[in-house]
């Protein structure tokens, strides 16, 4: 019989409107009124959930507060079984439309157990919805009574007491046989729990359980433990068969494509010996490979052949490249809308990457695939373990998981909490003790420091690995190249897509044709470079709006590296637009920095070096292609980031080159951030190994130069391949910054003088290199020229105008005429500055 039943009392019935109530005796009112008295004298004083009371001990205290919130909650009780009280139940919350399951044996902590992950986690033997339960119990008649008399059941059960260790319980039943208990007396301790080293005979002792005909009950848990015991230790056995040397077995270091330096492999088969693990290895050591190595381990070894990578957007078709690359194995991207991705995830595949924003979307899709080794990179970035993101990866149910992480601990503890739970939910222990082993707190109960920190770790030592470049610099590779794949948000999408119809359009034509007038291929120049420069921030096209991931991007992979203090970065773009959006975004970090462009005098760009290399505090080194050469970074910077890629291989090389050269005694890292499905893609993949544009045409040559014969052929398909593989676009996984007009640029210090009429300037109107002075920049002629070809081309169209409602009847005279629409304010005011750049070069001098 299914019993119902909220932790409110029911409301008394109200008085007929029609009876005057009868008068009570004053002694009846005295009688009640101190009943009351007594009622409130007895309810205990309510406890803070900030403040531990001085004379309650800290487990009492959290005991205390689940019994206290536990019995406020409107939740919704149903009986799984036929006893009134010792039974299952299951709690629901109708606010949140939970529900779990609860079994009640008894009323002190330990007796009973619910399925929630509190109680799982909290090591008090109790939550809230246990007692709720049991406050629910006590008010019905005969409840309180029968929960004081004890619940002695005539089976016997084996329980699992989770913890930092899980251990398996023995709780005798009434009729459970005298040799039944003397056998359980020699394998469990005195208070029915076994000891870790005695978890092997305990097969032999549930076998003799069923053989004696006596009733019991296993938990599904136990059998899980014990099932996951032997399987880490058949994991075990065929590990150190394949590679009795261990980390430093020869044939370990080659079991990818690319050999593994020394301190991969240890972090690889720990990985794989212990099933869950967290890496927290300092950037730049190659985390990545770590776990695709141990990936290939459970695959040989422990007959692993699923695994799922959960990683940042922009980061998905870079592991798709690694696997290939280190393991020679094809990898799926998850992406697109629900129908294709639900498609995705039924398909076969060993590894398949998706990002955090669909996990919780695709949750069913996900565990109806039911991987087996789950890859989690940036984990950090799940640090809240209540986000939407967060909860679904700790309901996904592999067997095996690869935590990544930069430096496990920045902010709170609790971020620390988050991120190991998803290896081992109980390796920390419950929240509230965590907090009380190694938090201080004030009066006011905010924390203000923190204690015994070596503990953590000495805790965290058998699933944690965290090893800095100083411990393995003899080993450290000397260049590690690392692509970000970043998506457009809508607003940049449109920009790119405008000019790559233009683009499309003129693709077509030559293919046509095989000839660009003059004019055509200065609109190609044009619309070629607005769509590389959209690829970065919208910022760079208007001025005024700032849409775009790539600085948010780069913010987050400078958080990682700036956690060593001594480790800078030297930041190249093609714009200096790019370098005003970054601006803003450094200032609110308060990092240091210097802006080094083509526009800074001769004598100021040595005091720019000068302080990059001698302050501590300036941890940025930006630069446009004009500090691609000539400069000597090595000493000071050991991180190359390329905030967008020239089509030039030979600028590229000699960016990466102001770092990587002789004198750098660290592994260089260079980091490339690339739109995804954009032109950006394209170049990455055509124009990596080609000099097809060794000149520069579109990095700072000749403006005046047109191509023309076999060179522009040459050109055309290279402009063609390009747009033709520029990838799958995928949208952007956060809404895009709100347009806003840029703040004012604060004040430059002296050495930063140079830049502060550069930084605060307008940007130019028409694309233009970073190149120092180029021609086309002063050109006033090319956003009249760009305007009035884009219209001549509508016009050209046949119907077009038509179309577009230009062409009008006068109604008087039935004349028809061309009425042309004012252009958006962004072109108008580039119509504007072209006219007036005009006007200054006509005026006659004086």
């Amino acid at each position: 019989m299914t019993d119902q039943n909220t932790a409110g009392e029911p409301p008394e019935q109200a008085p007929k409107a029609t009876r005057k109530p009868a008068r009570k005796p004053a002694t009846q009112d005295k009688a009640k009124a101190a009943k009351r008295r007594k009622a409130a004298k007895a309810e205990p004083p309510r406890l803070s959930h900030r403040r531990q009371p001085s004379t309650m001990p800290v487990v009492d205290w959290q005991r205390a507060l689940r019994q206290q919130f536990g019995r406020e909650q409107a939740f919704v009780l149903h009986n799984l079984g036929d006893a009134p009280v010792f039974s299952d139940f299951r709690v629901d919350n109708p606010t949140s439309g939970s529900h779990w399951r609860v079994s009640i044996r008894g009323v002190r902590p330990g007796d009973n157990s619910c399925a929630c992950p509190d109680f799982a986690s909290n090591d008090l033997g109790t939550c809230k919805h246990i007692e709720f339960t049991l406050a629910t119990l006590a008010r019905r008649r005969g409840g309180k009574a029968a929960l004081k008399a004890g619940h002695a059941p005539a089976f016997s059960e084996l329980l699992l007491r989770h913890g930092a260790e899980h251990a398996v319980r023995w709780r005798p039943g009434t009729d459970c046989p005298p040799a039944l208990r003397q056998q359980a007396a020699a394998l469990f301790d005195a208070d029915g729990l076994l000891p870790a080293d005695r978890l092997a005979p305990l097969p032999a002792f549930m076998a003799a359980l069923r053989a004696s005909g006596h009733a019991f009950v296993v938990e599904d848990e136990v059998l899980a433990c014990l099932a996951a015991q032997r399987d880490s230790a058949h994991r075990a056995e065929a590990l150190a068969l394949a590679y009795p040397l261990g980390a430093a077995d020869p044939a370990l270091r080659i079991l990818l494509q690319v050999p593994l330096y020394a301190y991969q492999a240890e972090g690889a088969l720990f990985a794989a010996r212990r099933g869950r693990v967290l890496i927290a290895d300092e950037m730049g050591l190659g985390k990545t490979a770590q776990a695709i190595a141990a990936a290939e381990l459970l695959a040989r070894h422990a007959g692993v052949e699923r695994v799922l990578v959960v990683c940042p957007t922009s980061l998905k078709h870079q592991w798709q490249r690694e696997f290939m690359h280190f393991a020679g194995r094809p990898a799926m991207v998850v992406q697109g809308l629900l129908t294709p991705r639900r498609r995705q995830w039924q398909a076969d595949a060993f590894c398949k990457i998706a990002n955090y924003e669909t996990l919780a979307r695709d949750l069913d899709d996900i565990n109806a695939w039911a991987p087996e080794l789950l890859v989690i990179d940036e984990a950090q970035r799940v640090k809240n373990w209540d986000t939407i993101a967060a909860r679904a990866l700790r309901r996904i149910p592999a067997p095996h998981a690869v935590v990544l992480t930069g430096p496990p601990l920045e902010n709170r503890l609790e971020e620390l909490l988050a991120i190991v739970q998803l290896v081992d939910p109980h390796r920390l222990g419950p929240t509230w003790r965590l907090r009380h082993d190694h938090q201080q707190y004030d009066d006011a109960g905010r924390v203000v420091g923190y204690r015994a920190l070596d503990k953590l770790g000495a805790t965290l030592a058998p699933v944690m690995l965290r090893r800095r470049k100083a411990e393995v610099l003899a080993q450290l590779p000397e260049r590690i190249d690392k692509t970000l794949f970043v998506p457009l948000t809508a607003e940049q999408r449109a920009h790119h897509d405008e000019h790559g119809g233009i683009v499309a359009r003129l693709v077509s034509r030559w293919r046509r044709t095989g000839f660009l007038t003059d004019a055509d291929q200065r609109r190609l120049q044009c619309a070629l470079q607005m769509m590389r420069m959209v690829c970065n921030s919208t910022w760079l096209l208007d001025h005024e709006t700032d849409h775009g991931l790539k600085a948010t991007e780069l913010m987050t992979q400078l958080d990682e590296l700036f956690e060593q203090p001594d480790a800078k970065a030297v930041v190249f773009s093609q714009w200096l637009g790019t370098h005003e959006v970054l601006q803003r975004h450094i200032r609110t970090r308060g990092w240091g920095h210097v802006l080094f462009h083509g526009g800074v005098p001769g004598p100021q760009r040595a005091a720019l070096v000068d302080r990059f290399h001698s302050d501590p505090a300036c941890r940025l080194f930006l630069s446009t292609d004009a500090g691609s050469v000539g400069l000597n970074l090595q000493h000071a910077a050991a991180t190359v980031v390329n905030m967008d890629l020239p089509w030039n291989p030979a600028v590229l090389a000699q960016r990466i080159g102001r770092v990587h050269r002789m004198g750098q005694t660290r592994g260089v890292q260079v980091i490339n951030l690339v739109a995804q499905g954009a032109i950006e893609e394209g170049m990455l993949g055509v124009l990596a190994f080609k000099q097809s544009l060794a000149d520069g045409v579109l990095d700072g040559g000749e403006a005046e130069v047109f191509l023309q014969g076999s060179r522009l052929a040459s050109f055309m398909k290279t402009v063609d391949s390009v747009t033709g593989a520029m990838g799958q676009a995928e949208a952007a996984p956060v809404a895009a910054p709100a347009p806003a007009a840029a703040p004012p640029v604060s004040p430059p210090s002296p050495v930063e003088a140079a830049t502060a009429t550069a930084t605060a300037a307008p940007a130019p109107a028409l694309p233009t290199t970073a190149q120092p002075a180029p021609q086309h920049a002063d050109d006033p002629w090319s956003p009249l020229l760009s305007a009035g070809l884009q219209l001549l081309e509508t016009l050209a169209q046949p119907g077009a105008a038509e179309a577009a409602g230009w062409v009008q009847a006068d109604a008087a005279s039935g004349q028809r005429r061309l009425v042309l629409p004012l252009p958006d304010p962004q072109t108008l005011r580039r119509l504007a500055t072209g006219l007036a750049g005009l006007l200054d070069r006509l005026r006659p001098p004086g």
